[in-house]
This record gives structure tokens, sequence and C-alpha cells, in this order.
């Protein structure tokens, strides 16, 4: 009986002393998990602040050089920033006891998959390194392709960001803008305008021509190189169409040829000119039977 009540209390010891070292090993892997949690927390959070003040120092840095392109400024100080983070998110993974050469592997597995899957998403990154080395137009140059039209406002990795003329935030996939054609309105320094005015048959097209020189004579955003060129364009059913065309700068394009517009109607009121509406004649004959 004695033997039977040593052999269970040496069970019993013995149990206890192996909950309690399973307790002492659970409370050391806590510790070390909470510490390696805490120091990847700060880890992260440092990295953040500090990939911010990178992107900032690269992107002040570039600004400073002569002939700095901020289309480029913009991405280079991005790219930095994603380097940075990169090596934040390693170093977090080591707080684990990750071995670099398995984060490498696992990356260029992961690659694979990644870019299997996500071939749209790699379309977009060959398409905006190719907008930036291409060049087809620059942050601040208004366009118009097959995705969005409006002023670029910046060429991402993954997309290129547009405000419209109305205000509107157009964010148009890097794929959609490089696979389509691209028209840059400020381009090139100069843009051309056709002002197109209707008369009347009966009114005098030398006056016309005359009312359209007094008009460019006076506007100082009309270049004087290349020269104006004034001409009857159409015979058209209810007038005879008179264009000037003339040029301007690109910046002055938009408000100069709205003003034009409106400086043309006025100037062949005054002169007496006529500007008729759409209109059919109908002549009515009348039969010998009738």
């Amino acid at each position: 009986m004695e033997n039977a009540e040593t052999t269970v209390s040496g069970a019993l010891v013995d149990m206890s002393a192996a909950m309690q070292s399973i307790w002492d090993a659970a409370g050391r892997v806590v510790v070390d998990y909470s510490l390696s949690v805490v120091g990847a927390i700060l880890v992260l959070i440092i990295g953040f602040i500090v990939a911010g003040m990178v992107r900032r120092w690269v992107y002040s840095g570039l600004k400073r050089l002569p002939d700095s392109d901020e289309t480029l400024n913009l991405f280079l100080a991005k790219a930095a920033r994603y380097a940075v983070l990169v090596v934040v998110f390693v170093t977090v993974l080591t707080q684990f006891g990750v071995q670099t050469a398995s984060i490498i592997t696992a990356l260029g597995a992961a690659g694979i998959a990644i870019g299997l899957a996500l071939q749209g998403t790699l379309q977009n990154i060959a398409s905006g390194i190719m907008l930036l080395f291409l060049r087809p137009f620059e942050v601040g140059d208004y366009i118009e392709t097959g995705a969005a039209s409006g002023v670029v406002k910046e060429i991402g990795l993954f997309a290129t960001e547009f405000e419209t003329l109305d205000g509107l935030y157009v964010l148009a996939p890097n794929s959609s803008v490089w696979g389509s054609s691209v028209t840059n309105y400020s381009r090139h320094p100069r843009r051309r305008f056709d002002l197109v005015v209707g008369i009347g048959y009966g009114d005098d097209i030398d006056k016309a021509f005359a009312a359209f020189q007094a008009l460019i004579d006076g506007h100082d955003k009309v270049l004087k190189d290349p020269e104006p060129f004034i001409y009857v364009s159409n015979l058209g059913d209810s007038a005879v169409e008179v264009t000037c065309r003339i040029w301007m700068k690109s910046a002055d394009w938009w408000t100069a040829s709205r003003e034009l517009i409106k400086l043309a109607k006025e100037r062949f009121d005054a002169d007496g000119l006529s500007i008729p509406y759409p209109q059919t004649d109908v002549h009515l004959y009348r039969s010998e039977a009738a």
C-alpha cells in the first residue's frame, strides 16, 4: 500500500515538475516573442518615418540640380522610399529569426507566382517605365489620351494622375495611357487657331478681310511670326466662310481664342457685316398646265 502511494506521489511530483518546465518554457517564449513583436513594431514605425524622410531628401536634392525634371524627380523619390521599406521589412523578418537566404528564396518563388497572377500590374509598371524614359508628356502638361484627359499631376509606378479642367481627379493605369495615342497640348510653345466667321453672300469679302486684320492687329496675344493668314475657306449653303489663321503661345491659347471669338462678333456687327443664320431658299414656279 505504501509502495502504491509512493508511486502515485512520485508521479504527481514528476507531472508537477513537467508542467512547471512547460510553463517556464512558455513564459520564456512569450517574453522572447513579445520583445520581438515590440521590436518589429518599433522598426516598422521608425522605418516608415525614415522612408518618408528619404523621399523628401531625394526629391529636394534632385530639385536643386540644374535642368532637373519634375517627372523623374517624383519617380526617383518614390523609388528611394520603396527601397527603404524593403530593407525595413527584411529587418522585421530577421527579428523573428528568419534567415536572409530563406527570405531571398521565398521572395524569388513568390515573385514568380505573383508575376503570373499580376500580369496586368507588371504591364502597368513596364508602361510607367516607358513613359518616364520616352517622355511623351511631363508633369504639368495638358494631354488627351484614350484613358483620360487633363493636366498631368504625377506619373507613378502603376498609374498616372490627372486633374481635369473642371477640377476632377482621374487615376488612369499606365498600360491604358501607354497603349493609346497621346495628344499633348502643352508640348510645343506655339499653337494655331483658326477663327472662322460666315458672312452673307451679299456682304463685301474685302471688308471682312479688313475687319479680321484690324482685329488681330489690336490683339497682343496674336503672334506676328508665323504671319496670320486670312482667306475664304468655304462657300456654304447659307454663308461665305472667311477664316483667319493665327498663331499664339500654347499657354495663351484657351483664353485668347475664346476672347477673339467674342471680339470678332462685335467687330463684324460694328462694320455692318452680317453673320447669317442657316437658311433655305424655296422657289415656287407656276406651271402652264395649272
